[in-house]
């Protein structure tokens, strides 16, 4: 076998990474349309409530919220429980279509073995 000598690719090297007081330069220095500016006061949260009513309600959604996820765990949880049963079934069906299967085989050639697996 030949091997084909591959031609190594010199890279610049690396420069050196700012500092400290360059990043605060160039974020004093961007415009406050920045789409790293904007993105990231989406992220922000919320003012808390400033009224009772508004943390009634929002410890009512929360409420709400943590109930609906309880309920959802725990039908995934007998879903899964169901789907265990299920695959069970279907293999204990598997096991007796096989045994089925050889015993059809057995009768309609009476000098066959009954010893393949499946």
């Amino acid at each position: 076998m030949g091997s084909k000598a591959k031609k190594r690719v010199v890279l610049p090297t690396r420069p050196a990474p700012p500092t400290v007081e360059q990043i605060l330069q160039d974020v004093r220095g961007a415009p406050p349309e920045d789409p790293v500016f904007s993105a990231l006061a989406a992220e922000e949260p919320a003012d808390p409530p400033r009224r009772a009513e508004d943390a009634d309600a929002q410890r009512e959604q929360l409420y709400q919220q943590s109930q609906s996820y309880v309920d959802t765990n725990e039908r995934l949880r007998q879903a899964g429980d169901r789907l265990r049963q299920k695959c069970a079934e279907l293999q204990q069906a598997g096991e007796e279509l096989w045994r089925d299967v050889g015993q059809v085989k057995q009768a309609a050639m009476p000098g066959a073995s009954s010893t393949s697996s499946g």
